[in-house]
Order: structure tokens, then sequence, then C-alpha cells
């Protein structure tokens, strides 16, 4: 079929099987007006051209051209659509042809030309509809069989369609001369006919069963989505399975079986449009909705006529009145816009339900991301039009902060979900039934979108791709609104940072020099006090007094230190850093290359966040030796802390108080860290800072 549909347009596929498709439409709404003229009439037996059964199977037969225009005009290069047309074509050729020799030969006889042709085409083209059952049985939904494996059945039902043709067409050509007589057909039958159709009263059930089996295997075998399209045309294929086989056995000689047949064929149909409306089978939503459009404005346009020209025209004797007609274009004028809108609704509850169409989605997505709402806002908003939009259980747009995936907004509320780590530009792994969508902007990971779906109803490759595009539209809202998260963090980081360094700070005074300080008081008064009694101790105490302010001198000094050290401001990084290297609990080695002087903001963050490095290594990494490395090159202050330690795995420890807040110290003077380690191989922590020398003085 690929290769045939390959060598035309899809224009002009369009064109045909819309052609096609209207074609039988009109062939079976003709038969239905020629089986109604024509319901006195007999068929050469007792049974009727007009009665129940026969009504509800041309009415049924309507939605088989419907389906395949459909279906063919849009998805061409699927089989299905085109098995439809063609068992449409059948279905329309035989019983319009049927009616029409009915109602020219036995009710207005030599008026219509050709009546013995009609049913002659009517008596051999009756198993074309039959054989393409099998085949749809065969290839639903994918146009494909299940494996090689099922080709010897594909051949086998066109062999039957090949052989019941022509037996049929023996029959009805041997029958030429009456061929409306069913008495007739038995004496004409040759030994080639009637072997054929005792062949195919045995072949025709056992291929039945054996395509309502491919529908079960290829039913047991799929999951997600297409195991909820497959579920209802599988139990509508078993109804059509067991009622065409006692038809045919029964040579559809009973109404009850022939009513029953007919239904389950309208149950087929009915299932292939759940698949297609509810589940997305073909995604053909956009032509579903402009088909219902159309009927809506069609059936109006016809009503209004009816009523005005044929109803009032009736009523006062003037159909013909120029007037009514004006009229009546006037009210559908009028009406036309407010119809064709609440046609539109119609036709979006038709094939979305209760969910938005994607353009409504992405629509009010934008105007609520382009409002002026606060940041606690916009996310809930948001995520409720999303879960809304898409008929999710649930929804949540998660944030990225630091090394952290934090839960921005849900919907509904269903209390307190944990923030989840995060390593690199990737997502962590969610729940089963939680599918979630990265928010990227320039590559960079900024959050994701989740959402939770029915089992019944999983999210289909059409929805999918609609969350992807309400990610990509959330990525500026989701970037302002992570750039205050991460604005309010790092203000609750200095503020904390601050408070603790003040208390340090006085817990320091208290118990150190305010302690010597005090201590130093009470022995100036008792050596004041001394002096005259004892000199001799008087001078032992003082002695004691000088040691002791020195001390106290040397501690205030230490203080200093730790909030500026005065060998940083007078001689820099590298002369700091190796000093308190000589302190360090482990041997440190200073290691510089063109390293300057810089901005005092600069030469302080690096300072203090190499010094944090090293207390860290001193802390936790068992180590025996560190590396502190400093180069300044190109405007680039680079510095680099190594240990032989222990080590961690990163995608799994997020950054403590300690490496957050040398992040911090680096990201306001516009730097940036980086940290580097593996189990049983050491630490590297790495700062990079943008900043020129400063010229010497």
């Amino acid at each position: 079929m690929e290769s045939w549909v390959s060598r035309f347009s899809p224009s002009t596929l369009r064109r045909v099987a819309t052609a096609t498709g209207f074609g039988c439409i009109a062939l079976i709404l003709g038969q239905l007006v020629l089986a109604f003229a024509s319901r006195n009439t007999t068929l050469g037996s007792d049974l009727q051209a007009w009665d129940f059964p026969d009504v509800l199977d041309m009415l049924t037969g309507l939605g088989v051209p419907v389906l395949g225009m459909i279906l063919a005009s849009r998805v061409p290069a699927n089989k299905i659509g085109w098995l439809f047309l063609v068992a449409a074509f059948g279905i329309a050729i035989s019983g319009f042809s049927q009616e029409y020799a009915v109602y020219a030969i036995r009710t207005d006889p030599g008026t219509l030309p050709a009546p013995r042709l009609f049913a002659w085409l009517s008596g051999w083209t009756w198993p074309i509809a039959i054989c393409m059952l099998l085949y749809l049985f065969l290839l639903f939904p994918t146009g494909h069989l299940r494996s090689r494996r099922w080709r010897p059945v594909g051949w086998a039902v066109g062999g039957l369609l090949t052989f019941l043709t022509l037996g049929s067409l023996i029959v009805t050509t041997a029958g030429w001369s009456h061929p409306l007589v069913e008495n007739l057909v038995g004496d004409a039958l040759s030994g080639f006919a009637n072997a054929v159709f005792v062949i195919a009263a045995v072949a025709f059930p056992a291929l039945l069963i054996s395509s309502f089996v491919s529908v079960a295997l290829r039913f047991r075998d799929s999951v997600g989505e297409e195991r909820l399209q497959l579920k209802w045309f599988a139990t509508a294929a078993a109804l059509v399975a067991v009622t065409f086989g006692v038809s045919f056995t029964s040579g559809f000689s009973s109404p009850v079986i022939s009513i029953a047949g007919t239904l389950s064929l309208l149950f087929l149909y009915a299932s292939i449009g759940i698949a297609i409306l509810k589940y997305r089978l073909y995604e053909i939503d956009v032509v579903i909705g402009k088909t219902v459009v159309f009927a809506v404005l069609a059936t109006f346009i016809t009503a209004v006529y009816i009523a005005l020209v044929v109803g009032i025209g009736t009523a006062f004797g003037d159909r013909g009145s120029p007037l009514l007609s004006a009229a009546a274009a006037a009210v559908v004028a009028i009406a036309f816009q407010p119809v064709r809108a609440r046609a539109r609704r119609l036709a979006n509850r038709v094939v979305y339900g209760k969910r938005a169409t994607p353009y409504e989605l992405l629509s009010g997505f934008s105007a609520r991301a382009s409002e002026t709402y606060s940041t606690e806002d916009v996310l809930p908003r948001l995520v409720k039009i999303l879960a809304e939009g898409i008929g999710a259980n649930e929804a949540r747009v998660w944030l990225r902060v630091g090394s952290e995936l934090r839960l921005a907004a849900a919907w509904p509320l269903n209390g307190d979900v944990p923030a989840a780590p995060i390593s690199g530009n990737e997502l962590p792994p969610f729940a089963d039934r939680e599918r979630a969508f990265p928010v990227r902007h320039g590559g960079e990971l900024l959050g994701a979108i989740s959402v939770v779906t029915s089992p019944s109803d999983p999210l289909g490759p059409d929805r999918q791709r609609l969350v992807e595009d309400v990610a990509a539209q959330t990525a500026l809202v989701l970037a302002n609104v992570r750039l205050i998260e991460e604005l309010r963090d790092s203000r609750r980081r200095i503020v904390t940072a601050q408070d603790e360094r003040a208390k340090a700070l006085e817990r320091n005074l208290h118990d150190g020099a305010q302690q010597q300080l005090v201590a130093l008081a009470v022995k100036q008064r008792l050596a004041g006090s001394l002096v005259e009694r004892d000199p001799a101790q008087a001078k032992a105490m003082l002695d004691d007094i000088q040691a002791e302010t020195q001390e106290a001198l040397e501690n205030l000094r230490d203080l200093a230190r730790g909030i500026y050290p005065p060998l940083l401001a007078d001689q820099g990084l590298g002369a700091a850093l190796e000093g308190q290297a000589r302190k360090a609990a482990l041997p440190v080695a200073i290691e510089t290359e063109g390293l300057g002087r810089y901005p005092q903001e600069v030469e302080a963050a690096v300072y203090f966040c190499c010094l944090e490095a090293l207390q860290n290594v001193a802390k936790y990494a068992e180590a025996s030796s560190a590396t502190v490395r400093l180069v300044g090159e190109d405007g680039v202050l680079r510095f680099e802390v190594r240990d032989d330690g222990v080590g961690f795995d990163p995608r799994s420890t997020s950054f403590g108080s300690g490496l957050q807040g040398m992040a911090d110290r680096l990201d306001a003077i516009r730097g940036s860290l980086q940290v580097r380690s593996a189990p049983g191989a050491g630490t590297t922590v790495t700062g990079t800072v943008t900043a020129a020398t400063r010229p010497s003085v």
C-alpha cells in the first residue's frame, strides 16, 4: 500500500478518498430512497424489499464510507482507510444495484435503463465487504499484519474473495434472464460454482476465527495507549465474529440473526470511533472537529430553510416566495457566527471531552504567564491550567535551586513533597506513574513539569508533545522564579552566616579577650594594693600582668585576622595563605603562578574560600596532605585546593553549608565554584573569578 500511495500527492489522495466516500454515501442514500419507493414489492419470494433489518443495515452501512473517507484522507499510508472505502464501494454498488433493479423491473418496467445490468452487478459484488471485514481484523490499527507468519492468512482471504466473487459471477450471469427470481439460481449453478460455495462455507468461518485470533493476540501484546485503543475493538470483533459466523452458516435467513449482525457491526464502527476520539488513534482530531462543525452548520441552514421556505410557504400556499427566501438568508447570515462558535465548542467537546484543545491550553498558558501575577501565584495558576487542559489527575512544577529539585507548585495540593538531589543537567528518577518533562533554557536545566494520569487514560504522544510545548513556554517564567528563589536563599544564607559569625565573635571575645581583660583589671587592683606593703610581690605581679596583656593582645590580633587578616591587606594572597598553612593541622603546600594584587573583595573571597576548603580537608577528608594552587592569567584568578583523602560521590551528596557559602561568596563577585571528587581519589575544589590586577603601591 505504501508504494502505491507514494505514487500520488497527498492532495490527490485526499480528493480520491473524498470523492469515493461521498459517492458511496450518495449510493447508500439512493438505495434507501429506492427501497422505500418499492416497499410493497417482493423479490421473487416472501422477503419484502423494505423491512426493519434491511433499513437498519442500510443506515449502518453509512458508517463505512464516512470512516473510510476520514481515515484515507488523513492517513493515506495506512491501509485501514482504504479497506473501509473498498468495503463501502462493495456495499454501495451491491445495495444500490439491487434496489434499482427491483424498482426498475417490478415497479415501473421499461422506464429505467439497464435493470438486468444492475441486478447482475448486485449479484457478484457482495463478497467484497465481507472479505474486507476479515482484512480489517488482520490489519487494525497499524495497517500491517502482526508478523510475516500471518501472510498465509492474508493470502487465503484474498483467495476467498476471488473465488466467492467468481462463483457469484457465474451464478448471476447464468440467471441473467431472471435476475430477481431466487428459485432459478439453483438450476443455473455449474459444478465449479457449486464447489466454490461449498469451499467458502468451510473457509469463511475458519478465516473469520483466524482473523479474530489476530485481534486477540494483538490486544494481548499491546501496552499503554495502544491497549486502550484495542480494548473496545477486540470486544466488538468478538461479537462480529460470532454473529457473522452464525449468519454465514445459516445463509442469512433469520431476521433476528441479521439484526444481531448489523448491531455488532455498528458496535465495531463505534469502537473505532472511540479509539479515534478518546484515545487519539491516527491523531485526526482536527478533521473530526471540522466534520462536526460542518455537519452542525449544514443542519442549521437546512432547518432554517425548511422551517421558513417550506413550512411557512406551505402554510400560506407560496413556497416560491422571494420574501421567504430572503428571510431565510437573513436568519442564516445573522445567526451564522454564533452557531459556528457553538458548533466549534461542540466539536471540541466531542473530540477532546472535558480537556482543552491544544490551542486553548497554550494560549491560556501564555496569557497567564504574561499577566502580572506575583511569584507565589503564577506557577499555581499555570499548573492548574495544565492539569485541566490535558486531563491529568495531578500536575507539578519543579524548580531547580542549586543542586536540588524543589516542588514549586502542585495541583491539587497534596502536602509537602521532599526535594530531590540532582547531579549535572539531568532529571532524577520519578515515581512510576509520574511522567516528568525537563524545562531547559540554553541547554541549562531550570526545572521540570510532571503529570500523573489515570491508568485507564495514559499520556499519549499528542498530549506528550503538548506538555513538551508547555515546558518550552515555561522556561522564561521558571528562570525568573528561580532567580528570585536563589536570591532569597542567598540572602537567607548571608543573614545566617552573619548571625553565626557575630555570635562566634561575641563568644570568642567573651571567652577569650574579655575574660583576660577582666583578670588583668583584678590583678592591677591587687598589685596597686601591694606596692607599699610588699614591693617585691607587686613587681612580680606587674610582670605577670605585662605577659598576660601581651597574650590578650595576640588573641585580639587573631580575632582581627579572622575578620580580615592584616597580612592579606599588606602582602596579598600568597603570603596570607602561607601564614595560615604553617598553622594547619596537616602539611599544606602553597603554589602560585602569575599572581598579582587584586581588588580587596576578590582577594578576601578567594582567601576565605581557600581557608574553608582547608578546614573541610582537615575535618572530613582523612587526607595526609593538601595543595593550594593560585594562578593569575589573562584577567582570570583561579584557585585550586587538592587533597589525597577518601573523596566522595558528588552525584549523591549535595553542597553542605561550607561549600554553599563558598559558592555564594564567589557568585557575589561573578565567580564560579566547581567540586570534583570520587571515592578513594581525593577531592579538588576549583574556583574561578574574572578580575583584573590592581597596580602595586
